[in-house]
């Protein structure tokens, strides 16, 4: 698939998407975000506004000697010259003009009353500020694109002034003239209808840029391209001020696989979702599971339903096959779950049910037995494992048998608090001969004592297990029962420096609930590890 070089993906991650609350990436991490971009194919990446933050001036001079594009042009935002100034003495274009880049993306104002309230300037003059910027870059050899700011809202109030601002803008010779739904209020059916008969008034190449604040900038955005705009704008992940922008992952997978544009290289389109984590993990945000095509759970499937139709086809209930756009298939297995649920399940896990009914009614019985109970395995793929392997008929005997446990802490009068606990186990050795072993330890807390405890009681059987650490740990409170009573759930992330995995455990001692995941965790790194 050849890339239609008529058609822009523009990406502003790096200026818009920067402005979501909680955002502040550092110079080092633009220049990665820039990277990892690049690899899904956008054709622009928006770097900052040189000149009016420091770091994105550092950012740009980096850029130069520090960024090998592959497929992006790096673009540098910035503002039309004020009113009043001439272009040539305005130190923010002379910033832009520093900066480098092959392309400049000015804002400039399209509606009438941001221009006399915001500016306090007249009509004709910011038109004379779009036309001296934009022929000034142009004559220093830039090209030009052009985001006319709140171009929707300024239609409504005046449906032509920004058209005179695109046409303008256009005769001095920018490339793209975007129009943007700053304030994000618009919905689908006003856009089409607007951009259509801006498309029927100017000959220049239009552009889009869509705010999120009806949850429409995605849909927004294909509703313009319906329309005649062949230049998207959007972010990674949606970021961006407010409720944020058009996710430049839903547009990349729509315009590709449901409009038939091919707006990015074949070869980078099943980078998405590996992308999208990364910039997530970047900007310390965590990945939204529910995020259409590149999320965890967008081709997720719990209902019995889905999985007896999936069992058939899996196009039955996907609209696309998660592995175009990078993502994966996933049956989870909860009290919703029927038979086919636990099949499909199982060979996700490498595990083959065929002939074997009685193992698969087995298992979703005490599947929703035990999610009755408040145990959920959707989220805890290795304790489902190790439940499912435990009913086949050459199922493994356990690690260890326990004797007890016992925990305790310990505050002390200077403010130190010690944790310890104390396994008592009973692990067969290599002739089959039952060894009782005690280990105590101790830990920043009952369960870290625990974990260490245990680990040292099995290491010496199951060396593996000194790979194995407690990477993240999760309660969530199911019932309350009066007083600090509660049915608690508990879930353990284990690594062992290659993968990483999940298990659970529940009870109303939430020590014990933690008990029940620290041994699936360990079982599960000498079983399956």
């Amino acid at each position: 698939m050849a890339t239609d070089p008529d058609f822009h993906v523009f990406d502003t991650t790096l200026r818009d998407g920067a402005q979501r609350e909680g955002v502040s990436y550092s110079v080092a991490d633009k220049l990665a975000v820039a990277r990892l971009l690049d690899e899904i194919g956008v054709g622009y990446i928006e770097g900052g506004w040189p000149g009016a933050l420091p770091k994105d001036t550092e950012f740009f001079a980096r850029a130069r000697t520090e960024l090998a594009l592959r497929n992006a042009v790096l673009v540098a935002f910035g503002a039309t010259r004020k009113a009043g100034v001439r272009v040539e003495e305005d130190p923010q274009v002379q910033a832009l003009l520093d900066a480098g880049t092959p392309v400049v993306c000015l804002v400039a104002k399209s509606d009438v009353r941001h221009v006399r309230e915001a500016l306090r300037t007249t009509l004709e003059e910011n038109l004379a500020m779009v036309r001296d910027t934009v022929a000034f870059f142009v004559a220093h050899g830039r090209r030009v694109f052009l985001d006319c700011e709140h171009f929707f809202d300024g239609y409504a109030a005046d449906r032509d002034y920004g058209v005179r601002v695109l046409q303008t803008a256009f005769d001095a010779g920018a490339e793209v003239g975007v129009m943007c739904d700053t304030n994000g209020g618009m919905l689908p059916m006003e856009v089409g209808r607007v951009v259509a008969d801006v498309r029927a008034r100017v000959d220049g190449k239009l552009g889009i840029h869509c705010q999120d604040d009806t949850g429409c900038a995605v849909a927004n955005t294909l509703a313009a391209v319906e329309a005649g705009v062949t230049h998207v704008q959007g972010t990674a992940n949606g970021y961006g001020e407010r409720a944020g922008n058009a996710d430049t992952f839903a547009l990349i997978g729509n315009l590709v696989t449901k409009m038939g544009l091919p707006v990015v290289p074949a070869e980078c389109l099943p980078e998405l979702q590996r992308v999208s984590h990364a910039i997530a993990e970047l900007a310390n945000i965590a990945p939204d599971d529910h995020q259409p095509f590149v999320g965890a759970s967008a081709f997720a499937h719990k209902a019995g339903l889905h999985a007896s139709a999936i069992k058939v086809s899996p196009e039955l209930y996907n609209h696309l096959d998660p592995a175009v756009v990078g993502n994966d298939m996933r049956i989870l297995v909860t009290e919703m779950a029927g038979r086919a649920s636990v099949e499909l399940k199982g060979r996700e896990l490498g595990v083959d049910l065929d002939g074997q009914a009685d193992v698969i009614g087995r298992v979703v019985d005490q599947v929703k037995v035990l999610e009755a109970d408040g145990w959920s395995f959707e989220a805890a793929d290795a304790s489902f494992e190790l439940l499912l392997r435990a009913q086949l008929p050459d199922a493994p005997a356990p690690l260890f048998e326990l004797e007890s446990y016992k925990t305790s802490v310990e505050h002390w009068g200077n403010g130190v608090v010690v944790s310890e606990a104390t396994v008592k186990v009973h692990v067969l050795d290599d002739d089959g001969t039952p060894e009782r072993i005690i280990s105590t330890a101790e830990g920043n807390g009952p369960v870290n004592a625990l974990d260490n405890a245990l680990r040292q009681a099995l290491v010496s059987r199951y060396p593996r297990l000194a790979d194995v650490s407690l990477a993240d740990y999760k309660v969530r409170i199911l019932g309350w029962k009066g007083g600090t009573s509660a049915t608690t759930r508990v879930l353990i992330d284990t690594t062992d420096g290659v993968g990483e995995w999940t298990t659970v455990g529940v009870h109303d001692n939430i020590v014990e609930a933690s008990w029940h995941a620290l041994v699936d965790a360990l079982t599960y790194a000498v079983r399956h590890r």
